[in-house]
């Protein structure tokens, strides 16, 4: 976990004006390959798009160690680390040891704990197909992972955004960025009755959009309080995979 936060922490970049030809945010594939495949098809994606992946690509869903591959081959794809990609990290990176005794002293209270709850939230479709890489596979994909930001300031079309995976957990107006911890922005759940900012849109995943209290649409892109959330369920019966662009909103 020390050396997931130090290689996000050491990639956060400046907001800069990103003009490309298009710009979409997909946030929760949760293994679904098939369904963010159909999804790149009907965006009619191009390899000179840029697309974000709003995390929690892992776990749940069918085909999680696939579509981790398919992102690794995209041109243009920049991804931001969710609560199932740090658990998947923190414990992936112990099951790839070699099982002996110093490895089997090393199984304290906190990682038993990290096993057990990455098991709870969905990890076995993960190690499957983990496992089923040869060593090298298995460490590219951990590289992979730990290139993931924390979250991406950015500009299009003369508006402002913050993409983050979950929200602004213990948010206060007077609190920069960096001052939240890593729990604060991959796992607590973002506030949609309270606006961040006047000037900025936040755009989130994590929380599936039926869960959100009063969203007239549920399972739809969720709009308030320049609050934009597009997690809607696709790993859960009868969910979506969405997208946004964010030069035609």
């Amino acid at each position: 976990a020390g050396l997931f936060r130090q290689k996000i922490l050491s990639r956060r970049t400046e907001k800069t004006e990103v003009i490309p030809i298009a710009t979409y945010v997909i946030a929760d594939i949760h293994g679904e390959y098939d369904l963010f495949m159909e999804l790149l098809e009907i965006i009619h994606w191009k390899e000179d798009d840029t697309l974000y992946i709003l995390g929690d690509t892992v776990d749940r869903g069918p085909h999680p160690v696939k579509v981790l591959r398919k992102l690794m081959e995209m041109p243009g794809v920049v991804c931001i680390a969710g609560n199932h990609e740090l658990m998947a990290l923190e414990c992936l990176e112990f099951l790839c040891r070699e099982i002996t005794e110093e490895s089997i002293a090393d199984m304290d209270a906190e990682t038993v704990n990290n096993l057990l709850s990455w098991q709870m939230n969905g990890s076995m479709t993960t190690t499957d197909e983990f496992h089923r890489l040869d060593r090298e596979e298995q460490q590219e994909v951990l590289e992979f992972l730990k290139e993931f930001l924390l979250y991406q300031e950015l500009t299009v079309g003369g508006r402002d955004y913050l993409l983050v995976h979950a929200g602004l957990g213990n948010y206060s107006p007077e609190k920069d960025l960096e001052d939240y911890s890593l729990e604060e922005l991959v796992w607590d759940r973002a506030d949609y009755d309270t606006r961040y900012f006047d000037d900025v849109y936040v755009v989130t995943g994590h929380t599936p959009t039926w869960q959100i209290e009063g969203n007239p649409k549920p399972g739809y892109i969720y709009r308030a309080n320049r609050h934009i959330a597009i997690d809607c369920g696709a790993c859960f019966p009868g969910g979506r995979l969405a997208a946004i662009c964010l030069d035609t909103d």
